[in-house]
Protein backbone atom coordinates (compact mmCIF):
# COMPACT_ATOMS: atom_id res chain seq x y z
CA UNK A 1 0.00 0.00 0.00
CA UNK A 2 1.63 2.92 -1.20
CA UNK A 3 -0.48 5.53 -0.60
CA UNK A 4 0.05 5.29 3.01
CA UNK A 5 0.19 8.56 4.86
CA UNK A 6 3.85 7.01 6.46
CA UNK A 7 5.13 6.68 2.29
CA UNK A 8 4.64 10.76 2.47
CA UNK A 9 6.31 10.99 5.44
CA UNK A 10 9.67 8.85 4.55
CA UNK A 11 9.50 10.32 0.94
CA UNK A 12 10.45 13.78 2.25
CA UNK A 13 12.58 12.39 4.66
CA UNK A 14 14.01 10.74 1.59
CA UNK A 15 14.42 13.69 -0.17
CA UNK A 16 15.94 16.01 3.12
CA UNK A 17 18.51 13.69 3.13
CA UNK A 18 19.40 12.19 -0.62
CA UNK A 19 18.28 15.52 -2.57
CA UNK A 20 18.71 18.64 -0.43
CA UNK A 21 22.29 18.07 0.80
CA UNK A 22 23.28 18.46 -3.22
CA UNK A 23 21.73 22.28 -3.02
CA UNK A 24 22.43 23.60 -0.08
CA UNK A 25 25.52 24.08 1.83
CA UNK A 26 26.03 22.70 5.23
CA UNK A 27 27.91 26.02 6.33
CA UNK A 28 29.97 28.91 4.73
CA UNK A 29 33.56 29.14 5.60
CA UNK A 30 35.66 31.52 6.32
CA UNK A 31 36.99 32.56 2.98
CA UNK A 32 32.77 33.00 1.72
CA UNK A 33 33.13 29.52 0.25
CA UNK A 34 30.31 27.61 1.16
CA UNK A 35 30.91 23.56 2.26
CA UNK A 36 29.11 20.84 0.60
CA UNK A 37 28.63 17.67 2.08
CA UNK A 38 30.46 15.98 -0.74
CA UNK A 39 33.92 17.43 0.35
CA UNK A 40 33.86 14.65 3.98
CA UNK A 41 33.61 11.35 3.07
CA UNK A 42 31.79 10.97 6.67
CA UNK A 43 28.74 12.94 5.68
CA UNK A 44 28.69 11.14 2.33
CA UNK A 45 28.13 7.62 4.41
CA UNK A 46 25.91 9.12 6.55
CA UNK A 47 23.59 10.97 4.10
CA UNK A 48 23.81 7.86 1.33
CA UNK A 49 22.90 5.24 4.45
CA UNK A 50 19.99 7.86 5.76
CA UNK A 51 18.59 7.70 2.19
CA UNK A 52 18.71 4.23 1.25
CA UNK A 53 17.01 3.34 4.57
CA UNK A 54 14.01 5.63 3.74
CA UNK A 55 13.89 3.94 0.11
CA UNK A 56 14.23 0.60 1.53
CA UNK A 57 11.37 1.78 3.96
CA UNK A 58 9.71 2.47 1.41
CA UNK A 59 9.20 -0.46 -0.52
CA UNK A 60 8.96 -2.88 2.48
CA UNK A 61 5.73 -1.38 3.14
CA UNK A 62 4.45 -4.73 3.66
CA UNK A 63 6.65 -5.47 6.68
CA UNK A 64 5.68 -3.05 8.98
CA UNK A 65 7.89 -4.07 11.88
CA UNK A 66 10.89 -3.62 10.33
CA UNK A 67 9.68 -0.74 8.87
CA UNK A 68 9.59 0.23 12.03
CA UNK A 69 12.49 -0.57 12.80
CA UNK A 70 14.77 1.22 9.89
CA UNK A 71 12.87 4.28 10.63
CA UNK A 72 14.61 3.87 14.56
CA UNK A 73 17.51 3.31 13.03
CA UNK A 74 17.12 6.00 10.47
CA UNK A 75 16.22 8.50 13.02
CA UNK A 76 19.03 7.35 15.27
CA UNK A 77 21.51 8.04 12.15
CA UNK A 78 20.49 11.60 11.53
CA UNK A 79 20.71 12.10 15.41
CA UNK A 80 24.84 10.62 14.84
CA UNK A 81 24.54 13.35 11.60
CA UNK A 82 23.29 16.04 13.88
CA UNK A 83 25.93 15.67 16.37
CA UNK A 84 28.59 15.47 14.10
CA UNK A 85 27.62 18.80 12.71
CA UNK A 86 27.48 20.30 15.80
CA UNK A 87 30.56 19.14 16.59
CA UNK A 88 32.05 20.54 13.82
CA UNK A 89 30.24 23.58 14.36
CA UNK A 90 31.50 24.43 17.98
CA UNK A 91 35.14 22.92 17.79
CA UNK A 92 35.89 24.32 14.60
CA UNK A 93 35.32 27.87 15.24
CA UNK A 94 38.42 29.04 16.64
CA UNK A 95 40.96 27.53 13.82
CA UNK A 96 43.78 29.78 11.99
CA UNK A 97 42.94 28.34 8.63
CA UNK A 98 40.02 30.01 6.74
CA UNK A 99 39.07 26.95 4.67
CA UNK A 100 38.33 25.40 8.47
CA UNK A 101 36.53 28.26 10.06
CA UNK A 102 32.68 28.02 10.20
CA UNK A 103 31.53 32.17 9.47
CA UNK A 104 27.51 30.89 8.49
CA UNK A 105 26.14 27.71 9.44
CA UNK A 106 24.02 26.74 6.50
CA UNK A 107 20.66 25.28 6.00
CA UNK A 108 21.91 22.45 5.23
CA UNK A 109 22.90 21.56 8.76
CA UNK A 110 19.05 21.24 9.53
CA UNK A 111 18.46 18.91 6.86
CA UNK A 112 18.98 16.01 9.95
CA UNK A 113 16.18 17.93 11.76
CA UNK A 114 13.87 17.53 9.32
CA UNK A 115 14.58 14.15 8.47
CA UNK A 116 14.26 13.21 12.60
CA UNK A 117 10.73 15.03 12.07
CA UNK A 118 9.55 13.49 9.43
CA UNK A 119 10.98 9.91 10.34
CA UNK A 120 9.11 10.40 14.08
CA UNK A 121 5.54 10.78 12.13
CA UNK A 122 6.00 7.85 9.78
CA UNK A 123 7.26 5.94 12.76
CA UNK A 124 3.96 6.83 14.71
CA UNK A 125 2.30 5.94 11.70
CA UNK A 126 3.26 2.89 11.48
CA UNK A 127 2.47 2.05 14.64
CA UNK A 128 -1.16 3.52 14.13
CA UNK A 129 -1.23 0.73 11.55
CA UNK A 130 0.48 -1.96 13.39
CA UNK A 131 -2.25 -1.45 16.06
CA UNK A 132 -5.07 -1.14 13.56
CA UNK A 133 -4.18 -4.95 11.85
CA UNK A 134 -3.59 -6.74 15.84
CA UNK A 135 -7.22 -5.41 16.74
CA UNK A 136 -8.66 -6.86 13.96
CA UNK A 137 -7.02 -9.81 14.22
CA UNK A 138 -8.71 -10.18 17.83
CA UNK A 139 -11.51 -9.83 16.24
CA UNK A 140 -11.61 -12.94 13.92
Amino acid sequence: MLQRIQTIYLLIALVSAGVMPFIFPLWTTASGNGFMFMENLGYIVLFGLSATLSLVSIVSFKKRKSQFVMGRLNIILNLILLGLFIFRSLNLSGETDKDLVISEKGIGMLLPIVSIVFLSLANKAIKKDEDLVKSVDRLR
